[in-house]
């Protein structure tokens, strides 16, 4: 072989000159990747709180804009409307928690009396035979299955009270991120406003009003009917002689507004048990009330109210609580409601509206002829 041959060879054999960039650049690349997941992982509670945060800010700023307008400063309004809401839920917090502290102590108290009258009426009305004393014994028992449940409760303590506050200096951050962006809510407009051209100007501050109307709709819609549906049940508990029946109806009405899908049978459950424990046929009543009036609410009531504030079509908000409730858990579910009708009314807003021709698809009844006519008109 010549020198020449040997040259040729030798120069096909090097590596080509993009090969390395490329390794580098895949290298460097995956790299990235990791991180910024990792990132994102470890940021994921402070996204989640800041998310929370623009939620309460868009529902709030009707309100304050109200105040605004009539001579309140922004931060005074901001101010006053936040820590309004905090009162509210902490004293709704503080008063079910009670009530139900207080029952859980009376039912260990009274754990004998409550077993006898629960094995009697299964007993007389579905045909077992239940022995009351084996059960009293079994619960009043040192080394029993109930006693090491209360006893496991107790070492627990400590991290219920951590975990208490963590919960609480996480409302607080929410607070102060919903502060801020209400209060300033005018200047961080004018700041994003002014990096963008006036056409960009007009569709960013559209989107933005429109996100505030369907959030406050969602918020005041839910409001109303938390505060129809608590009256409702506040006669029945009222009447049939449950426990603190004012702090269980506006539990029922609260939970089962505020939470979709499944709001209404965790919101029945404290009311049932509780009634219950007093007497089976009132648990009865409850469970049968709660069920009735769901569905004239669903029919009648819900219909009517959010029509007028958060247009949103029924199939679209089940399917964007369980989407929501799949990425956020609780969270996402009663988020993903006003920003499912955000997203409907950009749709909706969209692009330019025409008239809709006659025909029976539409629910519009027309005879054959002129549909036809109209259809392959030119």
């Amino acid at each position: 072989m010549s020198h020449a041959e040997s040259d040729d060879l030798t120069n096909n054999a090097k590596m080509p000159k993009w090969v390395p960039r490329a390794i580098l650049l895949f290298w460097v690349g995956f790299i990235a990747t990791l991180v910024v997941r990792e990132l994102f992982h470890q940021l994921t509670n402070f996204f989640i709180l800041l998310l929370i945060s623009l939620f309460f800010a868009l529902a709030i700023e009707p309100a304050v804009n109200r105040l605004a307008a009539r001579g309140w400063s922004r931060g005074s309004a901001t101010g006053l409307l936040l820590v309004s809401v905090f009162v509210a839920v902490a004293s709704f917090g503080a008063a079910i928690g009670t009530l139900v502290a207080t029952q859980a102590q009376d039912l260990y108290d009274n754990r004998e009396q409550y077993v006898t009258d629960t094995v009697e009426f299964l007993n007389d009305n579905l045909g077992t035979s239940i022995n009351a004393q084996d059960w009293v014994e079994s619960i009043s028992d040192p080394n029993g299955s109930v006693q090491n449940f209360f006893e496991n409760q107790q070492d627990r303590v400590v991290d219920v009270s951590l975990g208490a506050l963590s919960g609480l200096l996480q409302v607080f951050s929410i607070i102060l991120f919903a502060f801020y962006l209400i209060a300033d809510g005018p200047r961080l407009r004018r700041v994003i406003c002014s990096r963008l051209s006036a056409d960009k100007q007009k569709t960013i501050l559209a989107v933005w009003n429109l996100a505030i109307q369907k959030t406050g709709g969602y918020i005041y819609s839910r409001a109303l009917l938390a505060v129809v549906s608590a009256f409702f049940h506040w006669i029945v508990f009222q009447a049939i002689g449950t426990p603190a029946p004012v702090a269980l109806a506006v539990w029922v009405g609260l939970v089962s507004q505020f939470l979709p899908v499944v709001g209404t049978y965790l919101a029945g459950i404290l009311p049932v048990l509780l009634a219950f424990l007093d007497s089976p046929l009132k648990a009865l009543i409850v469970i049968v009330f709660i069920a009735v009036y769901q569905q004239l609410e669903n029919f009648l009531l819900a219909p009517k109210i959010t029509a007028q504030t958060l247009e949103l079509h029924a199939a679209v908000a089940f399917g964007a609580a369980i989407a929501g409730g799949a990425v956020l858990g609780p969270i996402g579910a009663v988020l993903a409601l006003p920003f499912a009708a955000m997203v409907q009314g950009i749709v909706g807003n969209w692009g330019n509206r025409f008239e809709i021709i006659n025909d029976p698809l539409v629910g519009v009844p027309s005879n054959k002829s002129s549909s036809k006519k109209k259809f392959f008109k030119k």
